[in-house]
């Protein structure tokens, strides 16, 4: 399960990358460690073009659960996660390397997965959602009151013999072109969910291991 990533591109590069149309993130810094709960950007698809705003990450799970927030979605037949798989519900999220858990002793080793050392951009294949609740540090929310928050999440799939040594039961769904992307935001969804399949082995490595934050900064 992926839960730590980074995202060290300049501002220009995402909003190039990405074909984005409107910036509501402000002078983005680089992000070297993006963990759950925390504010990233992400892309979505209007009607007037592709805005890059930033979301919370991790989507309420089913009630029978607890509404624990998910940050990995894999069965995408749930009927708790169907509706938010429509084109007006999908995004990318913007990625420059991600990290999985080596299982070593006495502690877990990070391990980061990129598509090449110079860390160049790709995508999460992304959904999101608006909630109204509780989320995030006191820092941000002092009071503990309830807010409108926009949240997302990503699809995983099978490992690859990449990240499958590291963590065989799954790796997010990668978008590495502009094209995958377009299917991703706007294709029906049956034809958008064939995207959920392992990048093959030649187009992604492991590029680094035992730090929770990817130094490769811009």
């Amino acid at each position: 399960m992926c839960n730590l990533y980074s995202l060290t591109a300049t501002p220009e590069e995402i909003r190039r990358w990405f074909a984005v149309t409107r910036d509501e993130t402000g002078n983005l810094p680089a992000l070297p460690a993006i963990f759950p709960d925390q504010r990233a950007p992400v892309v979505r698809q209007e009607a007037e073009g592709r805005p890059l705003t930033l979301m919370r990450w991790g989507i309420p799970g089913p009630k029978a659960f607890g509404e624990h927030p998910v940050t990995n979605v894999r069965n995408v037949k749930s009927p708790h996660w169907r509706p938010w798989l429509k084109p007006e519900h999908r995004c990318l999220v913007p990625v420059t390397a991600f990290s999985e858990y080596a299982d070593t002793r006495p502690r877990k080793t990070p391990v980061w997965f990129a598509l090449g050392e110079a860390r160049p951009l790709f995508a999460f294949a992304g959904i999101w959602r608006p909630w109204t609740g509780v989320r995030g540090t006191k820092a941000e929310n002092p009071e503990r009151v309830e807010e409108e928050h926009r949240l997302f999440s990503f699809l995983t799939t099978e490992a690859n013999g990449v990240v499958g040594p590291v963590h065989p039961k799954a790796m997010p769904v990668l978008l590495t072109t502009p094209e995958e992307c377009a299917t991703w935001l706007e294709a029906p969804t049956d034809e958008a969910l064939r995207l959920q399949r392992p990048l093959p082995d030649n187009l992604m490595q492991e590029v680094a291991r035992g730090e929770r934050k990817d130094e490769a900064a811009r």
